[in-house]
């Protein structure tokens, strides 16, 4: 399971546009697709956050580590179901076309595929903070998936785009802030 999530994460980022057409012809159940795509992907994002602070720091602060771990795991989580969810409304609002949950959630799942490698690379080697900036990359992702999966128009598709980006790469920053403010304890 964890080998094909790692080809589809590796195919996604060095060739969005050929990746996105495979994905488009694949029929897939949206309960398989957050079983065995997106839940594990969380998962693995929790534990590297567990780990990285319990390693990288220089004392060894299991507290702090499950702090860590579950600050990332209810951002990423809320990120994105909230994603999904807003993507879901202005799919019918801005694009005129019938609401479609499932269809929003994996898309937002394969798109968000980068930042969820990003945040498993930057909790284990927080070192490496400059690889944030591939997270604009994403950019790119959602826009040669626009019209191969979600069948966005070309006259729509910056506006698409935007937004979608947008959604996916703010909304678990600003869960992760407001979780912060709310439970002084999870800061560190």
């Amino acid at each position: 399971m964890f080998s094909e999530i790692f080809k589809i994460i590796v195919a996604i980022i060095s060739q969005p546009l050929k990746t996105w057409e495979i994905l488009a012809k694949k029929e897939e159940d949206g309960e398989a697709f957050l079983s065995r795509f997106v839940y594990p992907l969380i998962g693995v994002v929790s534990v590297a956050a567990f780990v990285g602070v319990l390693f990288t720091r220089k004392e060894f602060d299991v507290e702090l580590a499950l702090k860590s771990s579950i600050r990332t795991l209810v951002s990423v989580f809320g990120g994105f179901y909230l994603t999904s969810y807003l993507l879901n409304e202005f799919w019918q609002g801005l694009f005129n076309r019938e609401k479609n949950l499932k269809l929003c959630q994996c898309f937002v799942g394969y798109a968000s595929s980068l930042m969820f490698a990003l945040n498993i690379v930057l909790t284990l080697l927080p070192e490496f903070f400059f690889l944030r900036i591939f997270v604009l990359y994403t950019f790119y992702i959602v826009w040669e998936g626009a019209k191969p999966y979600m069948q966005i128009e070309e006259a729509e598709r910056m506006k698409f785009v935007g937004i979608t980006t947008t959604l996916i790469l703010l909304t678990p920053w600003i869960i992760e802030i407001i979780l912060s403010m709310l439970m002084p304890g999870l800061r560190f």
